[in-house]
């Protein structure tokens, strides 16, 4: 008499992982849809098809779920930037400092026109201005790691005799990423390829006649 084969075994790691999955992707829908405030948990699970306890046994509050989720989104561009043959994890330095600004400013402005990244940015931006303590860590935890790289660049093209040597690459970077960033949020223009490349050329070349 054969013995029949038994099935092979759930792997609760892969269906941990796919719970997981499925939670930063209802999260992400929520707060695009409904906003930040209005999310829940209750119905982050209702949308992942998973139980409260799911989440709360992974998780200890809404913001953690959605700052996580979002910088899952954030990693996965990454990953795909990385499969595609770029440098995710620092600024191109070709030797010239005007086009390398330009070329990340012009994926920037993809990324911000993204709907995947915009809603759950935009919400989470939003609500930051009015949440301290959610406020501070979108800051720590998506914008400062993205400034870092800027700063990186700038000290190189120091080092290279692009920049002045007494300017202060933090400060300096705002003058091209906090234009963006405002006109973006606030609505008070078009973001664009011709624009970001404008910011560029003021913030190296200055206003004052040459």
């Amino acid at each position: 008499m054969a013995h029949r084969q038994s099935a092979p075994a759930p792997d609760p790691t892969r269906r941990s992982e796919r719970s997981r999955r499925a939670i930063y992707d209802a999260a992400l829908a929520l707060v695009g849809e409904v906003g930040y405030p209005k999310t829940t948990i209750e119905g982050i699970a209702a949308r992942a098809g998973v139980g409260k306890q799911t989440i709360y046994r992974w998780w200890s509050s809404k913001a953690d779920v959605v700052m996580e989720a979002f910088l899952d989104l954030s990693e996965q561009a990454a990953e795909a930037a990385r499969a595609a043959g770029q440098e995710s994890y620092a600024l191109p330095d070709t030797g010239d400092l005007a086009a390398d600004l330009k070329l990340v400013l012009r994926a920037t402005v993809d990324e911000l026109h993204d709907p995947a990244f915009e809603a759950p940015s935009r919400a989470l931006a939003a609500e930051g201005v009015v949440n301290e303590e959610l406020g501070r860590r979108f800051v720590a935890k998506l914008l400062e790691p993205s400034l870092q790289l800027y700063v990186d660049r700038l000290r190189s093209a120091q080092a290279a005799g692009d920049v002045r040597a007494d300017i202060d690459p933090r400060i300096a970077l705002e003058l091209f990423v906090s234009p963006l960033a405002q006109r973006w949020l606030q609505y008070t223009g078009p973001i664009s390829y011709e624009y970001t490349d404008t910011l560029v050329d003021y913030a190296l070349n200055g206003l004052a006649p040459r």
